[in-house]
């Protein structure tokens, strides 16, 4: 087991007055222990004397637990760090979260009740008497307490007035992760290399997101204005919320500079001096929350895009088949409303958004040939110029166009009639990926109109954002209807010139120029690069092209654009005891946040769903699949340019519930005929691993908190392929016998892994080598042979590699991720899997609703078919697993279970060991409610 050094002693840890080389130094050794001086005891949190009293507000009655990997810990001294790269010793709570979530992936089989919290923590209210690690009053204030338990070091923030108590979850935010919410606010203003050094990655993170929200200082204090202006009483606490959460951070970072006691990033990337302690983190502002709202809403809760993308692959369907069968043949890859889609709400009802109109309107399609994307980065100097980061930008590009998010979320709620306890249950989280430290943290908050525990990202943990309350509970998936659309501003004069209502506007430019140099933590070599969005009324530039014989700009006009501070009011009242007290009121608050999120409600007696986001009202005829043109008739539902509102659906046109027998979400389809902006709401999702699973407990009845997770850990270990298309695939091959022998060996390991379940999971807990371990890698290298095989005749190269860039071909464990990265977990979420499963089954004759237009593997004769798939198996089972999984920085090549493998990707000092795949939410909550106010 890694060394840990008490978390007490982590505070008082000195940034070392001297230091020479990271981690090169032969008398290593000796220069730590000369770190471990103590401060004085009023910097660092003291060992409590008096007991926690016991919660009297808290209604789930022992059975609330939530996780989140790898630790509360995010914060680091230099001291520590040494110690960690050296020999692996972590921090107190750095980690102590990472092995329990782990070990779910070989323990669920025997899970119960009574052992669920071997493999998460209690999430109760309050910390008994018996295990109370330490109690801090900040800055010496009367009016805040912060209680950290032994177990997980978690803040438990009890305030007696409204400004203590943000105050405390300030300071304690800062305690916990004061290095990753420095690089966060730097990443949402785009200036990330000059605060962390220029890697191709940190170049990569910060081009996407500054492509995304370009934003100045003013736009920044204008969204926080706006706010506060447009809800009253509620925006004005909001405010005071803020400025009080901010004091505290602020406190902390004074503290710990004077204290020497400072994450020891901030002397790695040259920020502060080890040896005088010259230097300066700069006090957190206002702006800088909304800079990090951004990044959040971003990655998380901004479904639309890619109208680009799919008026390409349009015209390459209609290039290849005609104008009226390339549509048909588009449309039928689209999915919009495919009758075999797994759905959350699934009892038939419709809530129409974003449908395909009968007559569109304004379509500003480009012509062939002419599309192309506006540069982000000009003037590359020095390691800016690499290959590697010009390719970082192609694909930081790429991402940022796309409609494709990744990894976000699921959740599992059953309602109290199936149920052995009579109460609701939900076993919920959000996938964000896997950080170290993570990206989000975890509190409890108590004070006045205050009381909730779980996650917040961090640097907005003003409020609990997913986690419970009193007698409630509350999760997120990532919903991804469109709220985007692209809109082709006709140019004049120049290339920064365009009509806007008929009077030809100047485009606003805007830039800004980073430069870094080498530091110990990054040796990127200097260089720098500027960055340049031409700004219009519809949105910032992303491409150019021609339609009509007219020069255009597209661009991007997002609801949620200079709107990122709006949903602040929502998680307010989610904290609020005195506004939450039914499901009616939980849809009510989640109302007011506009991202696009799907919100799950339980209590001790109901179950709630809601679909979040300001969905704009589109003009008649609008179709919300491709760009159109910038002019009056196709705006927005009185749309206001200087402040981009518009008239949005009301709150009944989402799908919303309440009670339904039982809710899945895995990023799917929510409900008959509402279209979500990303492709690949078809017959296998791999929602359906959740769907086929509960619907199983909910039928047989009785379901329990462990027989729910149960469910939800088996769906993480499962391959989508395998599970749903495999058995298709299969009977084809097998429609006639196997005569080739090493086709006939493949078939047969694959049929083996499909009877024994389809999972990849270890042969025994620790082992790092999968069961099944030769059909995995048969399949991992047969998928993409075969689609290509299946579907490129038919379709032809072009419109095979247009269709190609609005759905990725696969998405398995090994696979990137976007800005998450790889080794992230998530998986399964955007393939070709129904695809092959829809054109598979109607080769085997089998009735398929909502089935491709064309038939295309062999032509949609069997035996043609068949012979493609032999074909193609063959070529697969002869690559090594060297060729299927060729290794990355931390995994030698042919290393399966590596590559697989979840990796606490390091933004700061601190390295965390791999664990072994799931498939499931980074925090997670299973609760029950026992009885409610």
């Amino acid at each position: 087991m890694p060394r840990r050094t008490p978390r007490t002693i982590l505070d008082r840890q000195r940034t070392p007055r001297i230091f020479t080389k990271f981690l090169k130094s032969a008398s290593i050794c000796a220069l730590v222990a000369g770190l471990l001086s103590p401060l004085s005891q009023t910097a660092a949190a003291q060992p409590a004397s008096a007991p926690a009293a016991a919660a009297a507000n808290d209604y789930c009655g022992g059975r609330c637990s939530d996780i989140l990997p790898a630790g509360q810990n995010g914060n680091a001294t230099l001291a520590e760090i040494l110690l960690n790269q050296a020999f692996g010793s972590q921090p107190a709570h750095a980690d102590d979260q990472l092995a329990p979530y782990g070990n779910l992936a070989s323990g669920y089989s025997g899970l119960t009740d009574a052992k669920i919290n071997d493999f998460f923590r209690d999430a109760s209210f309050g910390v008994p008497a018996d295990q109370v690690e330490s109690t801090l009053k900040p800055a010496g204030r009367t009016d805040v307490t912060i209680v950290r338990d032994k177990k997980t070091g978690v803040p438990h923030i009890t305030g007696t007035t409204r400004y203590g108590t943000e105050f405390g979850a300030g300071y304690a935010a800062a305690q916990d992760r004061l290095w990753l919410m420095d690089v966060f606010r730097h990443v949402g203003r785009g200036k990330l290399t000059p605060f962390a050094g220029g890697a191709p990655s940190n170049q990569g993170l910060e081009q996407e997101f500054w492509r995304h929200a370009p934003y100045t200082e003013a736009d920044l204090q204008a969204q926080i204005d706006n706010a506060v202006a447009t809800n009253g009483a509620r925006g004005q606490q909001a405010l005071a919320d803020v400025r009080a959460y901010i004091a505290g951070i602020n406190s902390y970072i004074d503290a710990s500079d004077s204290g020497r006691y400072f994450p020891g990033e901030y002397v790695l990337t040259g920020h502060k001096d080890s040896i005088t302690n010259a230097g300066t983190i700069e006090h957190f502002k206002e702006t800088d929350l909304v800079a990090l709202a951004s990044v959040i809403g971003a990655l998380f809760g901004s479904g639309g895009g890619g109208e680009v993308n799919n008026a390409i692959s349009l015209l390459a369907a209609q290039s290849k088949y005609g104008v009226e069968e390339g549509t048909k043949v588009w449309e039928s890859f689209r999915e919009r409303n495919d009758p075999e889609a797994v759905l959350t709400l699934h009892n038939g009802e419709s809530f129409p958004y974003a449908t395909k109109p009968a007559d569109p309107q304004g379509e500003a399609l480009p012509a062939a040939g002419s599309v192309a994307e506006e540069p982000l980065v000009y003037d590359r100097t020095g390691s800016a110029a690499t290959t590697t980061a010009t390719g970082t930008s192609a694909a930081a590009t790429a991402s940022a166009l796309s409609s494709a998010k990744r990894g976000m979320s699921n959740a599992l709620v059953v309602s109290g009639k199936s149920t052995a306890s009579g109460n609701p249950i939900a076993v919920f989280g959000p996938q964000t990926g896997y950080f170290a430290p993570q990206l989000l943290m975890l509190q409890e908050i108590q004070g006045p109109g205050l009381s909730a525990r779980g996650a917040s990202f961090a640097g907005l943990s003003m409020y609990v954002e997913l986690g419970r309350g009193q007698d409630y509970a509350w999760s997120a998936t990532t919903s991804g209807q469109d709220i985007i659309d692209t809109y082709a501003v006709e140019l004049c004069q120049d290339d920064t010139h365009y009509l806007y209502r008929g009077t030809c506007t100047a485009m606003e430019k805007i830039e800004q120029t980073n430069a870094w140099k080498p530091t110990t933590a990054d040796g990127t070599a200097a260089g720098s690069y500027r960055m340049q969005v031409w700004r219009t009324k519809y949105g910032p530039v992303t491409h150019r092209a021609t339609v009509d014989g007219k020069r255009v700009a597209y661009t991007t006009l997002r609801s949620s654009y200079m709107h990122e501070a709006d949903s602040i009011i929502g998680f307010q009242m989610l904290n609020d005891p005195d506004y939450v007290k039914s499901p009616q009121t939980f849809q009510s608050a989640v109302q007011h946040i506009n991202y696009t999120f799907n919100w799950f409600y339980a209590d001790s007696q109901h179950t709630a769903y809601y679909n979040s986001g300001d969905n704009p009202v589109r003009a008649n005829g609008v179709d919300a699949e491709f760009p159109v043109w910038a002019q009056s008739a196709y705006e927005w539902k009185n749309w206001t340019p200087t402040t981009n509102t518009a008239d949005y659906t009301p709150a009944s046109a989402h799908p919303n519930s309440i009670d339904q027998d039982y809710y899945i979400s895995w990023n799917n389809k929510q409900a008959k005929d509402y279209t979500t902006a990303s492709w690949g709401d078809g017959s296998v999702h791999r929602g359906n691993l959740l769907e086929d699973r509960v619907k199983k407990l909910v039928t047989a009845g009785g379901v329990t908190r462990a027989s729910l997770t149960k469910a939800m850990a088996d769906a993480a270990l499962a391959d989508l392929r395998a599970e749903d298309v495999l058995p298709k695939l299969l009977k084809v091959v097998n429609s006639s016998p196997v005569t080739d022998t090493a086709a006939a060996a493949a078939v047969t390991k694959l049929s083996d892994w499909v009877t024994a379940g389809a999972k990849r999971k270890e042969t025994s807990a620790g082992s790092k080598a999968y069961a099944n371990a030769e059909a995995i890698r048969i399949l991992d290298a047969w998928w993409p042979l075969l689609v290509k095989a299946e579907f490129e005749p038919g379709l032809g190269s072009d419109l095979y590699t247009a269709m190609t860039n609005n759905l990725p071909v696969d998405e398995p464990p090994s696979a990137g991720h976007g800005p998450t990265g790889s080794h992230a977990g998530s998986s399964f979420q955007y393939g070709w899997w129904s695809y092959v499963h829809k054109d598979i089954r109607a080769v085997l004759g089998e009735t398929v609703e909502g089935g491709l237009a064309k038939p295309y593997c062999g032509g949609g004769s069997l035996g043609a078919c068949r012979t493609i798939l032999i074909n193609s198996l063959k070529e697969a089972a002869a690559k090594t697993a060297a060729q299927v999984y060729p290794g990355d920085d931390l995994c030698s090549a042919g290393d399966q279970w590596c590559a697989d493998s979840v990796n606490q990707r390091t933004l700061g000092g601190i390295k965390h060991n791999k664990i072994s795949w799931q498939n499931r939410p980074t925090y997670q909550q299973v609760v029950e409610f026992a009885s409610h106010r």
